[in-house]
Protein backbone atom coordinates (compact mmCIF):
# COMPACT_ATOMS: atom_id res chain seq x y z
CA UNK A 1 0.00 0.00 0.00
CA UNK A 2 1.30 3.48 -0.94
CA UNK A 3 -0.08 4.86 2.35
CA UNK A 4 3.06 3.76 4.22
CA UNK A 5 6.57 5.18 3.67
CA UNK A 6 7.68 1.80 2.29
CA UNK A 7 4.60 1.56 0.08
CA UNK A 8 5.06 5.05 -1.34
CA UNK A 9 8.71 4.26 -2.06
CA UNK A 10 7.77 1.08 -3.95
CA UNK A 11 5.03 2.84 -5.92
CA UNK A 12 7.39 5.65 -6.91
CA UNK A 13 10.03 3.07 -7.83
CA UNK A 14 7.54 1.43 -10.18
CA UNK A 15 7.36 4.69 -12.13
CA UNK A 16 11.10 4.46 -12.77
CA UNK A 17 10.72 0.94 -14.13
CA UNK A 18 8.99 2.43 -17.17
CA UNK A 19 12.46 3.29 -18.50
CA UNK A 20 14.54 1.14 -16.18
CA UNK A 21 12.79 -2.25 -16.13
CA UNK A 22 15.85 -3.96 -14.66
CA UNK A 23 15.96 -1.64 -11.64
CA UNK A 24 15.14 -3.93 -8.73
CA UNK A 25 13.12 -2.40 -5.94
CA UNK A 26 14.91 -4.72 -3.50
CA UNK A 27 18.19 -3.03 -4.41
CA UNK A 28 16.62 0.38 -3.81
CA UNK A 29 15.24 -0.72 -0.46
CA UNK A 30 18.65 -2.09 0.52
CA UNK A 31 20.27 1.24 -0.37
CA UNK A 32 17.71 3.06 1.75
CA UNK A 33 18.26 0.64 4.65
CA UNK A 34 21.99 1.33 4.48
CA UNK A 35 21.35 5.07 4.46
CA UNK A 36 19.06 4.80 7.45
CA UNK A 37 21.58 2.66 9.31
CA UNK A 38 24.34 5.17 8.61
CA UNK A 39 22.33 8.03 10.09
CA UNK A 40 21.05 5.96 12.99
CA UNK A 41 24.61 4.93 13.85
CA UNK A 42 25.53 8.56 14.44
CA UNK A 43 22.55 9.47 16.59
CA UNK A 44 23.25 9.52 20.33
CA UNK A 45 20.12 11.38 21.43
CA UNK A 46 16.41 10.80 21.10
CA UNK A 47 15.79 14.51 20.51
CA UNK A 48 14.31 15.65 17.22
CA UNK A 49 16.97 18.32 16.76
CA UNK A 50 19.81 15.81 17.09
CA UNK A 51 18.21 13.37 14.66
CA UNK A 52 17.55 16.15 12.18
CA UNK A 53 21.14 17.39 12.40
CA UNK A 54 22.60 13.94 11.73
CA UNK A 55 20.12 13.32 8.90
CA UNK A 56 21.23 16.52 7.17
CA UNK A 57 24.89 15.83 7.84
CA UNK A 58 24.70 12.46 6.06
CA UNK A 59 22.06 13.10 3.39
CA UNK A 60 23.16 16.53 2.22
CA UNK A 61 26.72 17.16 3.44
CA UNK A 62 28.28 13.70 3.26
CA UNK A 63 26.38 12.18 0.33
CA UNK A 64 25.57 15.41 -1.46
CA UNK A 65 21.94 14.92 -2.43
CA UNK A 66 20.69 18.08 -4.14
CA UNK A 67 18.63 19.38 -7.00
CA UNK A 68 19.72 18.85 -10.58
CA UNK A 69 19.93 22.49 -11.57
CA UNK A 70 22.02 21.72 -14.66
CA UNK A 71 19.49 19.35 -16.25
CA UNK A 72 16.25 20.03 -14.41
CA UNK A 73 13.94 18.63 -17.11
CA UNK A 74 15.64 15.27 -17.52
CA UNK A 75 13.23 12.37 -16.88
CA UNK A 76 15.95 10.77 -14.75
CA UNK A 77 15.25 13.34 -12.04
CA UNK A 78 11.88 11.63 -11.51
CA UNK A 79 13.27 8.09 -11.31
CA UNK A 80 14.25 6.99 -7.80
CA UNK A 81 16.84 4.52 -9.05
CA UNK A 82 18.60 7.32 -10.91
CA UNK A 83 18.25 9.82 -8.09
CA UNK A 84 19.87 7.32 -5.73
CA UNK A 85 22.67 6.71 -8.24
CA UNK A 86 23.44 10.32 -9.18
CA UNK A 87 22.22 12.00 -5.98
CA UNK A 88 20.50 14.58 -8.16
CA UNK A 89 16.78 14.97 -8.64
CA UNK A 90 13.65 17.09 -8.53
CA UNK A 91 12.29 18.59 -5.31
CA UNK A 92 9.62 15.86 -5.11
CA UNK A 93 11.92 12.85 -5.56
CA UNK A 94 14.53 14.24 -3.19
CA UNK A 95 11.79 14.92 -0.63
CA UNK A 96 10.55 11.34 -1.00
CA UNK A 97 13.99 9.88 -0.23
CA UNK A 98 14.53 12.40 2.57
CA UNK A 99 11.19 11.45 4.12
CA UNK A 100 11.97 7.75 3.90
CA UNK A 101 15.27 8.17 5.73
CA UNK A 102 13.78 10.58 8.24
CA UNK A 103 10.94 8.21 9.08
CA UNK A 104 13.48 5.41 9.38
CA UNK A 105 15.30 7.20 12.20
CA UNK A 106 12.13 8.10 14.05
CA UNK A 107 11.28 11.54 12.70
CA UNK A 108 7.79 12.47 11.54
CA UNK A 109 8.19 13.82 8.02
CA UNK A 110 5.52 14.88 5.52
CA UNK A 111 5.61 15.95 1.90
CA UNK A 112 4.36 19.48 1.29
CA UNK A 113 2.47 19.93 -1.95
CA UNK A 114 3.53 23.55 -2.41
CA UNK A 115 2.87 25.10 -5.82
CA UNK A 116 5.83 24.77 -8.15
CA UNK A 117 8.31 23.59 -5.52
CA UNK A 118 7.71 20.47 -3.42
CA UNK A 119 9.06 20.60 0.16
CA UNK A 120 9.30 18.44 3.26
CA UNK A 121 7.87 19.20 6.68
CA UNK A 122 9.42 17.84 9.88
CA UNK A 123 7.34 17.85 13.05
CA UNK A 124 9.56 19.28 15.77
CA UNK A 125 7.08 18.68 18.59
CA UNK A 126 4.74 15.94 17.46
CA UNK A 127 1.06 16.70 17.92
CA UNK A 128 1.61 20.32 18.97
CA UNK A 129 1.74 21.88 15.52
CA UNK A 130 5.39 22.92 15.65
CA UNK A 131 7.10 22.12 12.37
CA UNK A 132 10.06 23.21 10.28
CA UNK A 133 10.13 23.08 6.50
CA UNK A 134 13.01 21.57 4.55
CA UNK A 135 14.03 22.23 0.96
CA UNK A 136 15.90 19.10 -0.21
CA UNK A 137 16.47 20.64 -3.65
CA UNK A 138 18.67 23.38 -2.22
CA UNK A 139 20.83 21.37 0.15
CA UNK A 140 18.31 20.87 2.92
CA UNK A 141 17.76 24.49 3.81
CA UNK A 142 15.56 24.90 6.89
CA UNK A 143 12.64 27.28 6.45
CA UNK A 144 10.00 28.70 8.75
CA UNK A 145 6.50 29.11 7.39
CA UNK A 146 6.93 32.72 6.30
CA UNK A 147 10.17 31.82 4.51
CA UNK A 148 8.51 29.08 2.47
CA UNK A 149 6.71 31.62 0.30
CA UNK A 150 9.94 33.50 -0.36
CA UNK A 151 11.53 30.22 -1.44
CA UNK A 152 8.62 29.47 -3.79
CA UNK A 153 9.07 32.96 -5.28
CA UNK A 154 12.81 32.35 -5.74
CA UNK A 155 12.27 28.92 -7.31
CA UNK A 156 9.31 29.69 -9.58
CA UNK A 157 9.09 33.46 -9.99
CA UNK A 158 5.55 33.31 -8.65
CA UNK A 159 4.57 35.42 -5.64
CA UNK A 160 1.89 33.68 -3.59
CA UNK A 161 -0.27 35.09 -0.87
CA UNK A 162 0.67 33.23 2.33
CA UNK A 163 -1.98 30.60 2.93
CA UNK A 164 -2.20 27.28 4.74
CA UNK A 165 -3.67 25.89 1.51
CA UNK A 166 -0.26 26.20 -0.15
CA UNK A 167 1.39 24.23 2.67
CA UNK A 168 -0.97 21.27 2.55
CA UNK A 169 0.58 17.90 3.27
CA UNK A 170 0.63 15.61 0.26
CA UNK A 171 -1.37 12.40 0.38
CA UNK A 172 0.34 9.45 -1.35
CA UNK A 173 -1.99 9.73 -4.35
CA UNK A 174 -1.13 13.41 -4.72
CA UNK A 175 2.57 12.66 -4.39
CA UNK A 176 2.52 10.03 -7.13
CA UNK A 177 0.15 12.07 -9.29
CA UNK A 178 2.50 15.05 -9.21
CA UNK A 179 5.44 12.86 -10.19
CA UNK A 180 3.47 11.51 -13.14
CA UNK A 181 2.34 15.00 -14.15
CA UNK A 182 5.97 16.13 -14.17
CA UNK A 183 6.92 13.27 -16.47
CA UNK A 184 3.97 13.88 -18.77
CA UNK A 185 5.09 17.49 -19.20
CA UNK A 186 8.68 16.46 -19.92
CA UNK A 187 7.67 13.79 -22.41
CA UNK A 188 5.14 16.06 -24.13
CA UNK A 189 7.74 18.80 -24.60
CA UNK A 190 10.09 16.36 -26.32
CA UNK A 191 7.47 14.69 -28.49
CA UNK A 192 7.51 11.35 -26.68
CA UNK A 193 3.81 10.61 -27.12
CA UNK A 194 3.97 6.92 -26.20
CA UNK A 195 5.65 7.81 -22.92
CA UNK A 196 2.97 10.41 -22.22
CA UNK A 197 0.29 7.76 -22.71
CA UNK A 198 2.17 5.35 -20.45
CA UNK A 199 2.24 7.94 -17.66
CA UNK A 200 -1.46 8.64 -18.17
CA UNK A 201 -2.19 4.93 -17.84
CA UNK A 202 -0.29 4.83 -14.55
CA UNK A 203 -2.16 7.88 -13.35
CA UNK A 204 -5.50 6.23 -14.11
CA UNK A 205 -4.56 3.51 -11.62
CA UNK A 206 -4.18 5.92 -8.71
Amino acid sequence: MANTPDGLFRAAWAIAQHEHPDAEVAAGEAAMANLIATVRGRVRSTGVEAKLAHLHDVFFDLLGFQGNVEDYYSPSNSYLCEVLRTRRGLPITLALLYRRVGQGIGLTVHGVNAPGHFLAEVEMDRGKGQSIYVDPFFGGGLLHEDEVFERILQATGTKLRPSAEHLARAAPRQWLGRMLNNLQAVFASSGRERDVYAMQEMQALL
